[in-house]
């Protein structure tokens, strides 16, 4: 059995983007090709895929320099409109991450396009079910359309649609979610 390729995007929770960000001293932006190809993002702004190497150009237009205040506001906003954190590898050996996009479900062609590949991440949700009040929130921010409330009104969670993104976590009143290694 031959070694599964990586796939060009994979899927971390925010901590762990800012960790990628950390690493590194330059940055560049462009806008988001799937929010220029759909005109009006109704969850941000289109400048949102970030660039690690200053070469790629990214899939959308106005490719740039930015600075670590920018990088740092782009992490907050990530944080505030519930956007996955992406990031990509390099196109020919998809061994070395060198950027990440934030994605929403409103035009991410991932999210409309089930086709295309991401990998999961390193992490996966852990719920409490003692503790949760099935309010819903969770559900309202999974993408991945893993979890879901049941006809009884209770939460029911797919575990092998996590993707580890961590949006759960970081929304959940009661804090009965966990983010645990896969």
């Amino acid at each position: 059995m031959g070694e599964q390729e990586n796939a060009l995007h994979f899927v971390c929770t925010h901590d762990e983007a800012e960790e990628l960000i950390q690493r590194h001293k330059e940055f560049w932006i462009s806008n988001c090709g799937c929010r220029e190809e759909k005109g009006k993002c109704h969850q941000s702004r289109k400048d949102i895929c970030l660039d690690f190497s200053g070469t790629f150009g990214g899939t959308g237009s106005n490719y740039h320099r930015v600075d670590q205040d920018f990088v740092d506001d782009l992490l907050q906003e990530a944080h505030e409109k519930k956007l996955v954190t992406r990031p990509y590898r390099d196109f020919d050996t998809k061994t070395t991450t060198q950027g990440i996009c934030f994605c929403c479900n409103d035009c991410c062609g991932y999210f409309l396009n089930q086709e295309e590949l991401c990998d999961k991440g390193k992490y996966i949700e852990e719920t409490d079910y003692d503790c949760c009040s099935d309010c819903g929130l969770c559900v309202d921010v999974c993408y991945f359309k893993a979890r879901k409330i049941n006809d009884k009104g209770n939460l029911e969670i797919d575990r092998d649609e996590c993707y580890g993104c961590g949006l759960c976590f970081q929304i959940c009143p009661v804090e009965c979610i966990e983010m645990i290694k896969r």
